[in-house]
């Protein structure tokens, strides 16, 4: 277990730890300032009411994303030191406008938020509850440039042994941003919608406080249905873009070791790496073809084609990402999206005939979708990320290259044994804040009481 398995070990645990808590966060402050526009519309205390409950969770929510993306940070410097100084110049630029235009704007009106339920008129206090909102998905955005360059490389140029930016521009249009974007935006406000069914539905098996949950789940399944739909229409986009910039992550996907014309979609396949082959394979015949080109024929290049061409390009060595995992991601995550659209479509249809609040069975069905909604955004990012491989960034630096050249595996060991045990006591203070807060329910709305606010010691009643 060398220092570059170690480092990729480690930010992969930073990562995923901090990817369960962002596209919840930039779900709800959307679904949230909705809540409040539509108070300030209709004057019903109820809609106040539910920003006011879904806000709570999403402040514990928030405030973990935030620690656990800041540590992230630090690995650029200890393990990754020669990604920093040969990508520095580009990837620098997203990440401070990224703290300059969208984190300082989501905590200002985050505070404004907390504090000003009582301090501002309705319509202001939704003001900033929409800036709370554009805040945290602009700063998704700059996130995504920075990591779109690494996917698909724009507007640079190469001098000195480092990548320095010559388009601004290029880099705000890269196509792969474009696609990708919305997708996680849409994968968040699904993920928004399955927390928030979820949770009703967990209430109303209770028959806790039945009006505020039922209203709550109708919201939540019509969110999750509705951007599960978009997320899929964006998913088709993006892979026929990914065909065409990044073809070896969808022949990896696809487990497609030959060219095909037309290719299939493989359903199921017993993956031999080692051999290059599918020991057994259960396919749709041309189905991959018309994924990419709408049409049941169309060439899709195979492993095997596109690793001699990287081998031509690059010189000797194995440019192939691990296909097993991917194949099977790609899978989970479309295996959850249509279940998250099935039940909700189910959901919804029994909501309109007022039935769903007496289906036991749907109910907990709504519960137990919780999890999936997180199975499908860890699946997708890990096929974006490791898709990839082994490049760090696609064509120009390879994984193995970007590793700090003084960091010893002993130092890296003890960093990730240290952050792990600090995010288990996090994650323990979250989920019990969390639970204590479900468990309440939304008897009591206010989000911070006089007292609390004059000695500023805590943000929940």
């Amino acid at each position: 277990m060398g220092e570059a398995f170690l480092a990729r070990w480690q930010f992969g645990l930073t990562s995923t730890y901090h990817w369960l808590f962002v596209p919840l966060t930039l779900g709800l402050t959307v679904f949230i300032a909705i809540m409040e526009v539509i108070y300030v519309r209709t004057g019903n205390e109820m809609y106040k009411k539910m920003a006011q409950f879904w806000g709570k969770l999403f402040l514990i929510n928030f405030a973990m994303g935030v620690v656990t993306g800041i540590v992230q940070e630090f690995h650029f410097g200890m393990n990754w030191s020669e990604y920093s100084r040969f990508m520095g110049d580009i990837f620098g630029a997203p990440l401070a406008l990224e703290a300059l235009t969208a984190f300082f704007l989501e905590s200002t009106f985050i505070g404004i938020w907390i504090f000003g339920w009582d301090r501002l008129s309705p319509r202001l206090h939704a003001t900033a509850a929409c800036l709370v909102a554009f805040g945290t998905n602009l700063s998704a955005f700059w996130i995504l440039v920075a990591n779109s360059f690494m996917q698909h490389p724009v507007g640079f140029a190469l001098r000195n042994g480092r990548a320095e930016m010559t388009d601004f521009g290029a880099l705000l249009t890269n196509g792969y941003v474009l696609h990708q974007f919305p997708h996680v935006v849409l994968a968040g406000l699904t993920t928004a919608g399955a927390f928030i069914a979820a949770i009703s539905a967990w209430q109303l098996l209770r028959k806790s406080q039945v009006e505020f949950f039922h209203t709550s789940l109708k919201f939540g399944v019509a969110v999750m249905v509705v951007s599960a739909v978009l997320v899929a229409g964006v998913g088709h986009l993006q892979a026929r873009y990914i065909a065409k910039v990044q073809p070896m992550k969808l022949a990896a996907a696809e487990a497609l070791w030959e060219t095909a014309d037309p290719a299939p979609f493989a359903l199921f396949a017993s993956i031999n790496e080692e051999k290059q082959t599918n020991n057994v394979e259960l396919g749709v015949p041309g189905a991959l073809s018309f994924l990419v080109y709408d049409s049941f024929q169309g060439k899709v290049q195979g492993i095997k084609e596109l690793q001699s061409e990287m081998i031509r390009k690059f010189g000797p060595g194995d440019y192939v990402p691990p296909v097993t995992p991917i194949f099977w991601s790609f899978r989970l995550m479309v295996i959850s999206g249509m279940w998250m659209i099935g039940i909700g479509l189910l959901g919804w249809y029994l909501a309109r005939q007022n039935q769903l609040i007496t289906n036991r069975l749907v109910l907990k069905a709504l519960f137990w979708t919780l999890p999936v909604s997180y199975i499908a955004n860890a699946t997708g990012w890990f096929m974006a990320e490791a898709g990839r491989q082994p490049w760090l960034v696609v064509g120009l630096q390879t994984t193995t290259q970007g590793v700090s050249p003084n960091v010893t595996a002993a130092e890296i060991w003890t960093s990730m044994v240290g952050f792990t045990l600090v995010y288990a006591i996090i994650a323990a203070a979250a989920v019990y804040l969390a639970k204590k807060v479900i468990v309440k329910g939304a008897a009591e709305q206010q989000v911070v009481t006089t007292a609390a606010q004059t000695k500023g010691a805590t943000l929940w009643s």
